[in-house]
């Protein structure tokens, strides 16, 4: 079979129910890698939250964070390294209004950085538990402008913050709103999204869009799966992904759904 460049979401995707990878889903990305495909993680997570699973399957080809905004071989130097950001000052007014908005915690990331709005004894996956004075997001600390921003927000705002940086800043960035349980609107540069990252991979491999096989569940995976060759929603996937993709797995992230498409996909030996 041709060489072809798997792009692999994590949450929702590639991780169970636990953020864990399991057993077969590392077993059958082996086994892809041995015959010759490329595996990528194309994620939303920052690089601090997702370096873990890259090591994990041992992978040594780029990853995709913040959606598309960075684009890098961990613990390596790549000349082809990129990263793109937005304007400081649209966190900046985003503090400014925090209360107005009804958000409760706001985090502006680069690759190696991260500044936190964090209030006392706040706790999640996706944020630090604890972070230094020199961490802290305040104007005078966020002196670089950053490749992503992420806001937990008081459920009943969540669409009418969303619509407030898209009439104030749709010009600068682009807003996700996240699916899941937790109201989180997620913040990248303007014109990025996993399907820039995708492309810029297959053509630092020059690998054509046809041999591109994405996997994704959510509305950040949406680009991705319409740019690759065959975009493969989650059996646990939102409507709006079904709705796009080529294909459907036949079972969900719990059950190692997208192992078992891949196991089958490239016939790989069990």
């Amino acid at each position: 079979m041709k060489q072809k460049l798997i792009a692999l979401d994590l949450d929702g995707t590639t991780l169970d129910a636990k953020s864990m990878l399991t057993n077969r889903t590392k077993l059958v990305l082996e086994r892809a890698k041995q015959a010759g495909h490329i595996i990528s993680i194309v994620t939303g997570r920052p690089y601090r939250i997702s370096a873990n699973y890259y090591d994990e399957l041992h992978l040594k080809t780029p990853m995709i964070n913040f959606n598309g905004a960075l684009g890098h071989i961990p613990h390596h130097h790549w000349k082809k390294e990129y990263q793109k950001t937005f304007s400081r000052e649209v966190v900046i007014s985003l503090l400014e209004n925090k209360s107005k908005l009804g958000i409760q915690v706001i985090a502006a990331e680069a690759k190696d950085t991260i500044l936190i709005d964090q209030p006392q004894n706040f706790r999640s996956e996706f944020f630090p538990t604890a972070v230094s004075k020199q961490q802290l997001l305040t104007k005078d600390n966020l002196k670089n402008d950053p490749a992503a921003a992420t806001l937990l927000i008081n459920k009943e705002n969540e669409a009418t913050t969303a619509t407030w940086i898209k009439e104030n800043f749709g010009s600068e960035v682009e807003v996700g709103i996240w699916g899941g349980p937790a109201p989180i609107i997620e913040l990248e540069p303007c014109g990025i999204s996993k399907a820039f990252g995708l492309e810029y991979l297959a053509h630092s491999y020059q690998i054509s869009r046809k041999n591109i096989i994405a996997f994704g569940d959510e509305h950040n995976d949406q680009e991705m799966i319409e740019y690759a060759g065959i975009g493969i929603a989650m059996k646990n996937g939102t409507d709006q992904i079904k709705s796009i993709a080529d294909d459907i797995t036949k079972f969900d992230n719990q059950h190692d759904g997208m192992a078992d498409y891949l196991e089958n996909y490239l016939q790989l030996a069990k």
